[in-house]
């Protein structure tokens, strides 16, 4: 069956979504959006990614033309016209069609797609085995230029890395700051532990504030653990006991070398493994009923 994607108020099939080529999110990545998870028929931290939509379209003046609850019932029609159960949501809002030139007072309305998919972002062995990462030139953009909590359309900073990851043949790469301390990876956060302390660089060094991260850290405080929000730079990295990334689409994906060096042990540490287990109860647990 041919997916059906939601644009401005009807369901399409996938082969029939449109829309303008004057509008700006495909002109200038002028727009927001949310990746999401469905897990056994519920739609996990809904709420949560719906605020984080809302507060990066306040954050660019941005005019979503539906009620976060309205919004929330897209999401939930989506996943059942395409019988999403276990799955993957893309909402993306768009500043819509305007004319040739930047001003976004040319656009009179926004533009709403929901669609409601698979996704798999990393080999199954990589989450069995550890990834290895490097560290890119590239670095990610400064919050005075493009505050990286704002989750824009505008994805070439990432992309860019991205690219360099591709040829040097990574799945994932870390990016710096300009002053060289450890921000996020091209689509995930990042942790390090030493111990039971889990360290993650803070918001305001310029991150994006991942629903998955929160999660975590969640599930590792109610295990005892420290969790604490700090910046730190590749050398910590690099001598940590263990390392991993989250992200929506990630989930939660052991580290196991970056730059060429072993960490830790060379496997998924039993602090990583054990909080991906917690991770994944919690995800099997929680959400809003498709």
């Amino acid at each position: 069956m041919e997916r059906l994607v939601y644009v401005d108020g009807r369901f399409y099939p996938k082969s029939e979504a449109r829309i303008s080529v004057f509008d700006h999110g495909f002109l200038y990545g002028d727009g927001v959006f949310e990746g999401i998870r469905a897990y056994g028929g519920r739609v996990f931290r809904l709420e949560a990614h719906l605020s984080r939509l809302y507060d990066s379209a306040k954050a660019i003046m941005l005019e979503i033309p539906l009620l976060e609850a309205e919004m929330r019932d897209i999401v939930l029609e989506s996943c059942r016209r395409n019988a999403i159960r276990d799955g993957y949501i893309r909402l993306v809002v768009s500043r819509g069609p305007g004319d040739l030139g930047l001003d976004p007072r040319k656009c009179p309305r926004a533009t709403v797609v929901c669609i409601a998919d698979t996704i798999a972002l990393y080999p199954e062995e990589l989450y069995s085995r550890g990834m290895h990462v490097m560290t890119v030139s590239t670095r990610r953009n400064a919050v005075e230029a493009l505050n990286p909590r704002i989750k824009s359309l505008n994805y070439l900073n990432n992309i860019l890395a991205k690219i360099e990851a591709n040829q040097a043949g990574y799945a994932e790469v870390l990016m710096l700051d300009e002053r060289g301390l450890v921000v996020e990876c091209t689509g995930d956060n990042i942790f390090i532990v030493r111990g039971r302390r889990l360290i993650t660089p803070p918001l305001w060094l310029g991150i994006l504030e991942g629903i998955t991260r929160a999660a975590v850290m969640e599930v590792a405080a109610a295990a005892g653990m420290e969790v604490c929000e700090t910046p730190f730079t590749r050398l910590d990295v690099w001598t940590a006991d263990e390392c991993f990334l989250t992200g929506t689409a990630a989930e939660a994906i052991p580290v196991v070398e970056c730059d060429g060096r072993k960490i830790g042990s060379g496997r998924p540490g039993p602090i990583t493994t054990e909080l991906i287990g917690r991770y994944r109860a919690l995800c099997a647990e929680q959400g809003v009923e498709i």
